[in-house]
């Protein structure tokens, strides 16, 4: 049965458009980088749609529907639950609302942290890890970049690191590891921003000499490929002004070798993911390292970072408890030389 209104009349239907006019949501799903199964979605859930047909009576989003949609993309990016989005972008569309409406249709104001589902298996986490979730699921780059960046200007690399982007490295690898194979390209593009946001915020807030003597030397093990974790320190060290030298992923011993002989650094950590690779003999060889005149030879500590050294850690090194720890140690030994 047709519904009708007061008046006995069928309800207006959506405006006809010519055909050509607006956009297909295929089209606008591109345009925006995600699938057009949650445009359809956010249109029966939360009535964010294509109001217009044309002729044929095709759905076709019109230029307002689309600025509608890209408030919505944009709140649901930096966290904001989608159905607080819906409203938000649908009070935005209608105008501002009256002065004493305001408080009400607002959305409300962002909590530190957040249990609301999502795409990625996330827990309670901070809510701006949220929004970086829901970029990347997306494989939304400037989105990734601008709240990667936005984080560690907020609370500085540490907290950044440990509280927002490794929560969120290791949802997508959950989800990864479970969905037989899915999502690879979703943690590669995530990995690919974290680690170009954490190279860009090694510059310290002030200059700082580049003497080499007394410097942190960073290295992966032999065969170690994950840097991610000492990019982390190396951004970290930076900002703080401590000279660093990074020599990245599965180092040779005999690269490492040249390398301390020639920097003479206060402290090299070695990195290993996995127990295969921390091998308590390079250990002990780093540590053992001596250069200067005799008599007053000295060598660099020796700091062992990453899972694989928990069953393998020899005497006489140092094992910080985390990213905080290791950087106030390491300030701690430069500034002893």
């Amino acid at each position: 049965m047709t519904a009708v209104n007061s008046a006995g009349q069928p309800p207006p239907g959506p405006p006809a458009v010519p055909d050509g006019t607006g956009l297909a949501t295929g089209v606008l799903a591109r345009r925006l980088g995600v699938s057009p199964m949650t445009l359809r979605s956010w249109d029966r859930r939360y009535g964010i749609g294509p109001t217009a047909r044309t002729a044929g009576g095709h759905r076709r989003w019109t230029a307002a529907d689309v600025a509608t949609v890209e408030e919505m993309c944009r709140l649901t990016a930096t966290g904001v639950p989608p159905a607080d989005a819906a409203r938000a972008a649908r009070t935005a569309a209608a105008g501002p609302p009256p002065a004493a409406a305001a408080d009400r249709t607002s959305p409300p104001a962002a909590a530190g942290r957040s249990r609301a589902a999502g795409a990625l298996p996330l827990g309670d986490v901070r809510l701006e890890c949220r929004g970086l979730a829901r970029a990347a699921v997306r494989l939304d780059a400037p989105a990734l970049d601008e709240q990667l960046t936005a984080v560690v200007e907020r609370y500085g690399v540490v907290v950044a690191w440990q509280e927002v982007m490794v929560p969120t490295l290791h949802a997508v690898g959950r989800r990864w590891m479970s969905s037989e194979d899915q999502y690879v390209e979703v943690e590669h593009l995530l990995a690919w921003h974290v680690s170009t946001v954490l190279r860009r915020s090694a510059r310290p807030a002030v200059p700082v000499a580049s003497a080499a003597a007394g410097c942190v030397l960073l290295a992966c093990a032999p065969g170690e490929q994950h840097t991610l974790p000492l990019e982390a320190l190396h951004a970290a060290l930076g900002r703080e002004g401590v000279p660093v030298r990074m020599l990245g992923a599965a180092v040779p011993v005999e690269a490492l070798d040249a390398a301390i002989r020639r920097l003479g650094p206060a402290a090299v950590v070695l990195w290993a993911q996995m127990s295969s690779r921390a091998a308590p003999d390079l250990a002990r060889h780093v540590a053992a390292q001596r250069w200067g005149m005799k008599g007053a030879r000295r060598g660099p500590a020796v700091l062992l970072g990453g899972p694989g050294w928990s069953r393998s850690q020899p005497a006489g090194v140092l094992r910080p408890a985390g990213l905080a720890q290791a950087v106030e140690t390491l300030r701690t030994l430069c500034g002893e030389r």
